[in-house]
């Protein structure tokens, strides 16, 4: 018989869109000879089911479940393909814990603590992993550009402590940039942090596990073509992406070691693509996406693709983890 999946896309941040997309992705290369797949969008306003019309079926809380043409559905598995609040802040997924539905990512604590840029730098450090030098800033906090500059630096990346796809990220050249650039941040989040400019070679690396071990993917490096690897870079194709990277054998056994503890450290489980820049010929972490994109452009179904695994297999095997592990 087959599952029923509730792909749920959408979500509460700026990135509701992209999540669309990457959940229309997943709907689109599903095995559906396999499951019955389901659109959900969860937005602020309502939590609905679409079907091949796009009409909207409203979801019962209290289950999860929804009235289908005078049929109630029940979902087997929940594909989170929800970029940001709540899917990828642990919220949503802490829900589906409540109420029994297994789900394609990591516990909710893995996804709460990953999502939130100080805490993940924070635990990765007390083991060993190399990060940027940071500060940390709550709204309302003073600020003291001075001791800004002298711990971090110029140039210096001010980022929201909880937002993904670059949202509310500026690098700042110049003292005069660093407040209109942690008025930026704050826009997108009350927690922020500034980080010194690691000037290297970035690359992104995919770890999720396949077929019951942990796997890191092909890298690939990210040269963008703009300041830094910001939403343009990220979606209007500013930049390149190059997999496998062009680096040693040497430099990619260093990250392929580096991420795959940084994915023990922090008990994850599916989907994973962090950031490492290169210093001094040592991977220092920058922050890891726990929901990356899913659309046939992203990062990691590029990685994917050049280890041979298709987007249904990298589909089925979230799945199938889940409804084993979760």
């Amino acid at each position: 018989m087959k599952k029923n999946i509730a792909i749920v896309m959408g979500g509460y941040s700026s990135e509701k869109h992209i999540s669309i997309k990457s959940g229309d992705v997943v709907y689109k290369h599903i095995n559906k000879k396999k499951y019955n797949p389901y659109k959900v969008h969860i937005l602020k306003e309502k939590w609905v089911v679409l079907d091949d019309k796009d009409n909207e079926f409203n979801i019962d809380k209290n289950d999860f479940s929804a009235i289908i043409n005078s049929q109630k559905i029940n979902f087997d598995c929940v594909f989170n393909a929800i970029h940001g609040s709540p899917g990828e802040n642990g919220e949503l997924l802490g829900y589906f814990r409540l109420i029994g539905i297994k789900h394609t990512s990591a516990p909710f604590y893995q996804m709460a603590l990953t999502f939130n840029k100080r805490d993940t730098l924070s635990v990765v450090k007390a083991y060993g992993i190399k990060t940027a030098t940071s500060i940390y800033l709550n709204k309302g906090d003073a600020i003291d550009v001075n001791a800004i500059v002298k711990k971090v630096g110029l140039p210096c990346f001010v980022k929201p402590n909880g937002a993904g796809s670059s949202f509310g990220i500026s690098k700042a050249h110049t003292k005069e940039d660093i407040l209109p650039a942690i008025e930026i941040a704050y826009k997108e989040d009350s927690e922020i942090l500034i980080e010194s400019f690691l000037d290297g070679t970035e690359v992104s690396v995919g770890v999720i596990q396949y077929k019951g071990k942990t796997t890191v993917l092909p890298i690939t490096e990210i040269v963008s073509e703009n300041d830094f690897f910001d939403y343009e870079a990220k979606y209007e194709g500013k930049s390149k992406e190059i997999t496998p990277a062009r680096i040693s054998k040497e430099l990619e056994k260093k990250v392929i070691e580096t991420a795959k503890k940084v994915y023990t450290i922090l008990n994850m489980a599916g989907f994973s693509r962090s950031e490492y820049i290169f210093m001094n010929n040592e991977p220092h972490f920058i922050e890891m996406n726990t929901v990356p994109g899913l659309t046939e452009k992203s990062i990691l179904p590029q990685q994917a693709a050049a280890a041979g695994i298709s987007l249904e297999n990298l589909f089925e095997n979230a799945i199938e983890e889940a409804l084993l592990n979760t």
